[in-house]
């Protein structure tokens, strides 16, 4: 009888890769949408433009009768045009974001 231990039976084990066998294959990577942040980050960005423009304190202090009434009346027409305006900037930058999202994105 000899005095073989249970892991010496059999062939014996090759610590070389056979030719045509493939190395192990990584664990896949979690799949980080940075650019999906950034576009969510400038949204957060013109809301929070959008909603201080609309807060601006009046100017109108120290007025009285048709001045105050008029002074009223332009910044309401101010404020609106300022939020015309930055509602349509975030709407261009926002296509163009998604534009380019949709370009680089992978399959």
């Amino acid at each position: 009888m000899s005095n073989q231990t249970p892991q010496s039976w059999g062939p014996p084990s090759d610590p070389q890769p056979r030719p045509g066998s493939e190395p192990p294959q990584p664990p896949p990577r979690k799949k980080r949408r940075v650019f999906m942040w950034v576009i969510l980050a400038v949204n957060v960005l013109f809301l929070v433009w959008v909603i201080v423009g609309l807060a601006q304190g009046s100017s109108c202090t120290g007025m009285t009768g048709d001045e105050l009434t008029a002074c009223q009346t332009g910044e309401g027409i101010g404020k609106g045009v300022a939020v015309f305006l930055i509602v349509l900037f975030w709407a261009l930058v926002d296509v163009i974001l998604g534009v380019v999202y949709m370009v680089t994105r992978r399959r």
